[in-house]
């Protein structure tokens, strides 16, 4: 019992039962007053019509016929026996067999006795057929009496019945209940106890409870993605700046021993800080672009002013290494979003491929529009990127073994798909032969009414165009 009061599903399922009592209750009661209402009427209309009939009857055939009426009736033998009789206007009874007084003129109830049971009630109806004579046409109530008692009876064993097999629906619901809800709590410690893999019971159901274990479950899979990106942030960071530390904590103690260099190895060392600085730069960035707090400050952006922008800025660069730049952009592309970032996500693909491809490589750039999604592309013709490691190079930290002796610390296409998925779109890497990237956003007009969906929609239309 102690469970039970402590249980919020035990509680939940009594309640109900307790509501489904209480109606069935009111039900019960409500039944039974329109039943009595119901043959109460037909009592009165069985007394009133028997009393317009004995009325008629003396009209048609005066005192004799009457008696003889109220004689034959009296004698016959009927769960709805009816007593009768005729009084002078001085009360004496002078025709039938009730024992009653002379009751006043109209349908009321009335005390008669009864020879049997002693004094009773009955429903009388009460005429003058005379000045001198007053009929009393009276029914006993005791067979409505005991067709209530018979449904009194009949609607109580249904009653207790009904509230057994209640009683143990609610008993089996909050088992049920608080089963289902202890699965998941169960999971839940087990979760807290360190078993991170562990996961919320999906049954073959499908109900709310498997939904909401099925939601649970995606916010563990999240959890468990980032904890294991943290891991890997934390160890790749320590990687990458032991080196440099390392290196610089060396030449400071060169520069003790060796005082004519100072001047030089404190500017190498300040160069090597300023390494350091920017990594931690890039990782808070790429930070600030996946937690959102930057959607804040969308509006629309004009893609076909910025790509140009930044084609005229970075073809000479691409020109004077050797490299040929090609761009195309179409006119009045517009989403909604923040510039800065997306100007640093084109920028990062553009050094990208101006650091990994050789010196007589081809650089694309683009910018479209098809089926209402802006696609903002880059390629090249480089050596590219093996496609095993194209799943993985957006991570942080994450460099592909050609590229370990070049510049950068492996954030770069991270915050590319940090920024994608920061304006509803996405980026898709492509490699072999070369590589290409393409961030995909919703279009929006000019004013930053949406002309699309969503980029994955968009894509979908496209390929079905």
């Amino acid at each position: 019992m102690r469970k039970w009061r402590s249980s919020a599903a035990y509680r939940i399922a009594f309640i109900n039962f307790g509501a489904y009592a209480v109606g069935l209750a009111l039900l019960g009661m409500i039944v039974f007053a329109v039943m009595h209402v119901a043959f109460s009427r037909q009592l009165d209309s069985m007394v009133s019509d028997e009393a317009q009939t004995l009325q008629d009857e003396f009209r048609s055939g005066g005192d004799g016929e009457l008696a003889e009426a109220i004689a034959q009736r009296e004698a016959l033998k009927s769960p709805t026996r009816m007593v009768y009789a005729v009084f002078t206007p001085a009360g004496r009874k002078i025709h039938g067999s009730l024992q009653t007084s002379r009751p006043p003129l109209g349908l009321h109830p009335i005390i008669f006795r009864d020879p049997k049971e002693g004094p009773d009630e009955a429903r009388a109806m009460t005429v003058d057929l005379s000045p001198g004579e007053r009929l009393v046409v009276a029914a006993d109530s005791d067979w409505l009496e005991g067709i209530e008692r018979i449904v009194i009876v009949i609607f109580t064993l249904a009653f207790v019945g009904s509230v057994l097999v209640g009683f143990g629906g609610a008993v089996v619901l909050g088992s049920y209940l608080q089963r289902r809800l202890q699965s998941i709590s169960s999971s839940a410690e087990a979760i807290i106890g360190g078993d991170i893999r562990r996961r919320m019971p999906v049954g073959p159901r499908r109900d709310e409870f498997d939904q909401l274990a099925a939601t649970l479950n995606r916010m563990l899979d999240r959890i468990e993605g980032l904890l294991d990106n943290l891991r890997q942030v934390s160890s790749d960071i320590a990687h990458d700046l032991r080196t440099p530390l390392a290196r610089l904590r060396n030449r400071l103690e060169r520069g003790l021993a060796d005082e004519p260099e100072a001047d030089a190895l404190i500017a190498d060392a300040i160069r090597q800080l300023d390494e350091v600085l920017s990594l931690f730069a890039a990782i808070l960035r790429v930070a600030e672009v996946e937690s959102g707090e930057t959607k804040r400050f969308f509006e629309p952006v004009d893609i076909s002013a910025l790509l140009t922008e930044l084609a005229e800025s970075y073809a000479p660069a691409f020109e004077d290494e050797g490299r040929m730049f090609l761009w195309s952009v179409e006119p009045d592309l517009w989403v909604e979003g923040d510039r800065e970032l997306l100007a640093q996500a084109m920028v990062n693909l553009l050094e990208n491929a101006q650091r990994h491809t050789p010196v007589d490589a081809i650089v694309r750039m683009s910018g479209s529009a098809a089926a209402r999604v802006v696609f903002m592309h880059v390629e090249d013709n480089g050596p590219g990127v093996p496609k095993r490691d194209l799943s993985r190079i957006t991570k942080r930290f994450a460099r592909v073994e050609s590229s370990r002796n070049t510049a950068g610390h492996g954030l770069g296409l991270s915050l590319v798909s940090a920024v994608a998925k920061l304006h509803g779109g996405q980026l898709a890497l492509k490699s072999g032969p070369g590589f290409s990237a393409t961030i995909a956003i919703a279009r929006t007009g000019a004013g930053g009414e949406a002309l699309g969906r969503n980029s994955e929609q968009g894509r979908q239309e496209e390929e079905a165009g």
